[in-house]
Formats: structure tokens, sequence, C-alpha cells
């Protein structure tokens, strides 16, 4: 399918090479470069930030769980203790037991499901963001009268740019860097007596 599509470009370039006009774009730039992409990587950030803590508190659990255990064997083979008391002890210690392995259980069910919500979350947030680029995309190459836009980002399947040359194509990845970002929101003030951090280069 895409030998043929890239025949079918091939054959159109060739005769009407002259009529046709050809734009490359950046997608990786662009998604990089777009405020809604930073926006979401900190909200992301913050959503594993809370599923840490999350697990941490089960661990948390887990561990005092463990404590209460060894304290009950200590207590369970004690000679001091009478035999019901040590007998007493000892049938505890099965029951934490027994709530130890559950508990463990529960933890690592908790962070596999957690885990796959995740990615799940990352997956569609970055289908979003690229949908929103491929819409102004397409109305820059409608607007300009681009034949054919090319992202010179993408790889094939041996690693290898899909688009390795290209001579008069015209790259309009900044042009819709500017019109993604056109409706960003101000950055906050600096602090009073704080200069303004300068960006990265």
């Amino acid at each position: 399918m895409i030998r043929s599509l890239l025949c079918l470009l091939l054959a159109a370039a060739t005769t009407h090479a002259a009529e046709l006009k050809f734009g490359v774009v950046d997608m990786s730039k662009a998604f990089s470069e777009f405020h809604k992409t930073k926006d979401a990587a900190d909200k992301f950030k913050n959503n594993i930030d809370k599923a840490q803590k999350e697990m941490n508190d089960r661990w948390s659990v887990y561990k005092n769980l463990m404590n209460d255990m060894q304290k009950l064997k200590k207590e369970a083979s004690d000679p001091i203790m009478t035999p019901d008391a040590r007998a007493k002890r000892a049938a505890e210690f099965e029951d934490k037991a027994k709530e130890l392995r559950s508990l463990e259980q529960e933890i690592g069910e908790a962070q596999n499901r957690r885990t796959n919500q995740l990615k799940q979350e990352d997956m569609q947030i970055r289908k979003g963001i690229y949908d929103e680029i491929l819409v102004v995309v397409r109305d820059k190459a409608k607007a300009e009268g681009y034949d054919f836009i090319f992202d010179r980002s993408g790889m094939s399947l041996s690693t290898v740019p899909v688009l390795i040359y290209y001579k008069d194509a015209v790259d309009i990845t900044d042009q819709i860097i500017v019109e993604l970002n056109k409706n960003a929101p101000a950055a906050a003030p600096a602090p009073a007596g704080e200069a303004p951090k300068e960006e990265k280069k």
C-alpha cells in the first residue's frame, strides 16, 4: 500500500513537477514545542507522582504488617510466656501471614493496573495533541495551496527517515509552531525582586 502510494506520488511529481507545491513539517519538533504538550507533560507527571504516593502508602502498610509479624514470631517462641500465650501469638502470626500475602498480591495487581492506566492516558493525550497539530497543518496546506505536506521526522521500520532528501519543498515547521502557540496563555510574572529565567537554547 505504502509502496503504491509512493509510486503514484513519484509519477505525479515527474509529470507535473512544475505545477505541484511541496512542503515539509517536522511533526516531532512541532509536538515538543506546542504549549499544550508542555502542559500535558506537567499534568502527566503530577499523575505519576500521585500514583507513586498511592503505592508508597500501600507499601508502608505492608512494612508495618511485616514488623507486626516479626514481633509475633518472637513472642511465639519466647520461653518466658505461657504455652497458651505462645500458641495465641503463633495463631495471630499465621493470620498476619495470610493478610500479608493477600496485601502483596493486591499491591502487585494495583501497580500493574495503574501502570497500564497511565500508559493508556499518555497515548490518548499524545494522540489528541497530534490530531490538533494535523488540523493546523492541513488548514495551512489548504490556505497556501500546498499539494503535499510530508513529515520529515517520520521514521521507517529500519529507523531511517522516510523523507531522506527534499529540494524544492518548503519547510513550514516554524510557521506551524507559531500558529499552534498563538493562543498560549501568558507566562506567569516572576516574583518581585527575582529576574526572569532565561530560556534554554
